[in-house]
């Protein structure tokens, strides 16, 4: 069976403060750990009152502090925003701390808005234009230590020096993201839960053109999808109430904390604003075990993914880990932990 992952914004509610969300990450962390799932990757995002954390390396730590066998990683790193010698430093601690379980995910997106990224920003030097590739190049130089002779740079160490830099992946949402990926021959994680471009395409060129490198010798690739399950269609429907208004408002640029079940339900949608919801769910699979596994094994195997990693928002924080727990059950990973 597909190996199976967790996706976290550490989502607020309107029911949940920001400092509660971080604490209900490192539970529902714990719960996947029990499950079986493979990764827990955190999200960078700034500025935003519906996603509580901003620093994905702070609760790397405090998850894989809290839990026994899942790889804990970012997913991602926003490596525009951060200078590369301090995201080598940060990761190189985390695997020396906990070796063998570090992931280090890097996206090409500021995660914020323009005022926000010039705000964390406004001190590097001005370059102008995308250095994402320049950045990477730069993080890279690292860890193999291969600045040329005379470069400024050459005789500066990243701390820890005996730890190793975790695995690296490329997140994206575009056939450049797929390209790139490739190209430089490093893992790829497609997010088809927010994705305009078409997953099958980008996943399956970046497997058919992937360059073995130092970091992998072989192409793999993670579809990240958005799934709210329950015990039947009406309750999966009625919890998806909360994530169907938090996306409309999104759409509108309101990034408000998710709404209540009630909330969602006595908004009072016109025609336009039901037809954008039905849209939407094209990107999100809701209803029962049964349905949602008829939803998403023809998108997994036209991906050839190699492996699944889920995003699950729901209000109610017992709902999402529910969600988790019938998912791993449907996927067959808790019987395969429990062996």
């Amino acid at each position: 069976m597909t190996p199976l992952s967790v996706l976290d914004l550490s989502v607020v509610t309107t029911g949940t403060k920001p400092s509660q969300s971080l604490r209900n990450s490192i539970d529902l962390a714990k719960h996947a750990d029990r499950l079986g799932y493979t990764r827990y990757w955190l999200a960078e995002h700034h500025s935003l009152s519906s996603v509580a954390s901003p620093a994905p390396e702070i609760m790397i730590g405090q998850i894989a502090a809290a839990t026994q066998r899942i790889r804990v990683g970012s997913g991602g790193v926003m490596l525009p925003n951060h200078a590369p010698l301090m995201v080598a430093e940060r990761f190189k601690m985390l695997e020396a701390l906990f070796p063998g379980r570090i992931d280090l995910g890097l996206g090409r997106a500021p995660g914020t808005d323009q005022t926000t990224m010039h705000a964390l920003r406004q001190r590097f030097d001005p370059r102008g234009g995308d250095d994402f590739i320049e950045r990477l190049v730069e993080l890279t130089l690292w860890e193999t230590r291969n600045f040329p002779d005379g470069h400024p740079y050459h005789n500066v160490i990243a701390m820890p020096e005996d730890a190793p830099l975790p695995p690296i992946w490329l997140l994206g949402s575009s056939d450049y993201s797929a390209q790139l990926a490739a190209q430089v021959g490093m893992g790829f994680a497609f997010a088809h839960h927010f994705a305009s471009h078409d997953a099958a395409d980008a996943m399956i060129h970046y497997r058919a053109h992937f360059k073995p490198s130092n970091w992998r010798e072989t192409p793999y690739a993670i579809l990240a999808i958005a799934v709210i399950m329950a015990e039947t269609d009406a309750e999966a429907d009625r919890l998806a109430s909360s994530a169907d208004l938090n996306r409309l408002l999104r759409d509108r640029g309101q990034y408000r904390p998710l709404p209540s079940i009630e909330e969602a339900q006595a908004y009072p949608y016109s025609d336009a604003e039901r037809a954008s919801i039905a849209r939407n769910r094209s990107r999100l699979f809701v209803g029962s075990p049964q349905t949602v596994m008829e939803k998403i094994t023809p998108l997994i195997e036209t991906c050839k993914a190699d492996e699944v990693m889920v995003i699950t928002a729901t209000y109610d924080h017992d709902a999402r880990k529910r969600s988790y727990s019938l998912l791993a059950d449907a996927f067959g990973i808790g019987k395969q932990a429990a062996a």
